[in-house]
């Protein structure tokens, strides 16, 4: 079985690009350089001979192993489990730091934080470097070794890339954690991990009121006595209970410890751990490796985001989310500049993001189409100077036509391609992209990824054209997790066990020849109306064309007679709008097949990374159990949700 080699957009395509995007690709560059006269001719190679396509990958983006590797994939563990690079070494550490520390780069800008409270900070590449073998020299002499894991709890300050890196150095295995998690959340991965060391912070603000990192830390090391250390930046500034023996702040630690050197990690030793929630409530354990994450974010973010050293990329983010690791390993590694914001996109002011990008001559701005609908919600006209943004990029969830038209056409002044970029925590970066140099539908994909044979398949595991089915990936790749952290048979259970040596990512996808590729929402969330499937993103982005309402979240619930019904729950702009006439017109965007039963609420239940928290607003509708809420963002409470038999809604 193969995939589908689907590039690019036809018959009216919103974003055409001109000459200077097509010269300045550095996919193009490279195919000329190997001879490939087309895009669809290099994938296909790409996945026929991937021996030659990762090793050209290397060459090309200068990903210098300090011991050559033998070969690029053994599959002797079976598919599911490959080893990547083997018989290399590498160090994240050596390619997103030192060796630009030691070269031309070295008083360029590495690393911006921009923070919630309105304060800007940043490091050199020389900078940058110093103080990642300054932590990592302090970290040996506490007694963390090549394989101990290091929890990471901080804000996207400056600190959180050096102590990322720091932990790389040494061998060591970060562990990121989001830096809005409760007690619980945070107590759960200590344990899980038996994490050695926490790193973290005094505190942070978010919409400018004070979050206490290091009391919630303090809470959470009550059921996680394997902590030996707690270093806490002092961020802040304004005080934080410190224990005796046991916390130290950063800036009181060795000011000249003894050198280290830094570690000849294998390409498959263990980078990094980043935990995502799962369907149980039980976090899974990401691992990712020094290769194959190096190799797999320098590809997405040189191919598929056309990134060079002159660019500098800012995205809202989050240590915890894969997004800030990636922004390390592919930004850095390039010798961009990296602008990592903290906080919303409208606070301290209502044109904070665009403030951002015009303060920092941001090239490349990421936005989640959530960002968007709120920063478009207050029709505001964008005052800042966007003249140095080339590109705008989203991941993470579907966008709805209206506010994708909006950042593209009044932001962007049609003038901007939106990339949009999905993949996942597991897959250590994209699936698929929208190229820059190609034509673009509106809110799609114009391809997968480099390397990456992806396909739709129905429900019998066929491929299929024009349907909404299941994303999944048919070959393995650099950057895809090392199993789960101690657990491998849910990795397997999780990802492989549907169809034989498939990848099912969870992703309800289409494809079809002409218009691209899009996503739907995740499959578990697949509502089903009289044996007819339709994915909530679908209905979503169907009820907000109508410009009165400003956000969506859609569920199914069951019912007798047609298996199950649609029920959205949505927010208006005004609460004084005709409701009536806007369930008339949600039932004309959806459909009458799948007319919803609609409900007007304060907020929609989100993640601290925007993403609808589909399930538990089910459970909560429902009144079932709702499961892990430790993501949960707190502005968008999940009470606001109604309960069916409070409400007297049938079933």
């Amino acid at each position: 079985m193969r995939g589908t080699s689907e590039f690019g957009a036809s018959g009216d395509p919103v974003w055409i690009p001109g000459k200077d995007v097509r010269d300045r690709s550095r996919l193009l560059a490279a195919m000329r350089r190997w001879g490939m006269a087309s895009l669809e001719a290099l994938h296909a190679r790409s996945i026929d001979d991937p021996e030659w396509f990762w090793r050209a990958v290397v060459e090309d983006l200068r990903i210098d192993f300090a011991t050559p590797f033998e070969r690029v994939r053994d599959d002797s563990e079976g598919k599911p489990l490959p080893r990547w690079f083997v018989g290399g070494h590498v160090n994240a550490a050596s390619l997103c730091a030192h060796r630009h520390a030691a070269g031309p780069l070295a008083g360029k800008e590495a690393v911006v934080y921009e923070g919630d409270s309105g304060v800007r900070r940043s490091l050199t590449y020389a900078e940058l470097d110093a103080q990642v073998r300054k932590l990592a020299g302090n970290l040996a002499e506490l007694g963390v070794r090549r394989g101990d894991r290091v929890v990471l709890f901080m804000p996207v300050v400056p600190e959180a890339p050096v102590a990322f890196l720091a932990c790389a150095m040494l061998g060591a295995i970060s562990v990121p954690a989001f830096s809005g998690y409760g007690a619980e959340a945070l107590a759960t991965r200590l344990r899980d991990s038996e994490a050695v060391v926490l790193i973290t912070a005094d505190g942070t603000t978010r919409r400018g009121k004070r979050i206490p990192m290091k009391d919630t830390a303090d809470e959470a090391l009550k059921t996680a006595p394997g902590v030996k250390h707690v270093i806490v930046v002092r961020h802040l500034g304004d005080g934080a209970a410190m224990t005796a023996g046991r916390d130290l702040y950063l800036d009181e630690l060795n000011s000249d410890p003894a050198p280290v050197e830094t570690a000849e990690t294998g390409s498959n030793d263990p980078l990094t751990i980043i935990y995502t929630s799962g369907t149980t409530g039980a976090p899974k354990g990401i691992v990712h490796s020094h290769a194959g994450f190096l190799v797999k974010a320098a590809t997405d973010f040189a191919y598929g985001f056309d990134i060079h050293e002159d660019d500098v990329v800012a995205w809202i983010t989050d240590m915890g989310w894969m997004l800030g690791p990636l922004m390390i390993m592919g930004g850095l590694q390039l010798g961009a500049t990296l602008v990592m914001t903290e906080g919303v996109p409208d606070f301290p002011t209502p044109q904070r993001l665009w403030e951002v990008a015009e303060r920092n001559r941001v090239t490349f701005q990421g936005i989640a189409p959530t960002a968007a609908r709120a920063v478009m919600a207050r029709n505001d006209v964008v005052t800042a100077d966007l003249s140095s943004v080339r590109s705008f990029a989203s991941t993470g969830e579907p966008w709805d036509e209206h506010t994708w038209q909006w950042l593209f056409e009044t932001v962007g002044d049609s003038k901007r391609p939106i990339i949009n970029y999905s993949g996942g925590t597991e897959t250590g970066g994209g699936i698929l992209v929208s190229y820059p140099f190609l034509p673009m539908h509106l809110g799609g994909f114009n391809g997968p990824l480099p390397g990456m044979d992806v396909a739709v398949l129905d429900q019998n595991g066929e491929v299929v054209l024009g349907e909404i089915g299941e994303l999944s990936v048919l070959n393995t790749w650099p950057g895809m997790t090392h199993a789960f952290w101690q657990n491998r048979d849910r990795y397997l259970e999780t990802y492989w066990k549907r169809w034989d040596g498939v990848w099912v990512h969870g992703d309800l996808a289409s494809v079809e020849s002409g218009v691209g590729w899009k996503l739907f929402g995740r499959s578990d969330d697949t509502i089903k109306v009289s044996g007819r499937r339709v994915g909530p993103g679908e209905i979503e982005g169907a009820l907000l064309k109508d410009p009165r309402i400003l956000d969506a979240a859609a569920i199914g619930a069951p019912d007798k007679q047609r298996g199950q019904h649609v029920v959205v729950f949505a927010v208006v702009r005004d609460g004084d709008v005709d409701r009536d006439d806007v369930r008339a017109s949600a039932e004309r965007n959806v459909g009458r097949a799948f007319a919803p039963r609609l409900h007007f609420v304060a907020t929609v239940p989100k993640t601290k990374n925007g993403k609808i928290m589909r399930r538990a607003i089910r459970a909560r509708y429902l009144g079932t159990p709702p499961g892990d809420l430790s993501s949960l963002d707190p502005s968008t409470p999940l009470h606001d949700i109604p309960i069916h038999e409070e409400i007297g809604d049938p079933q």
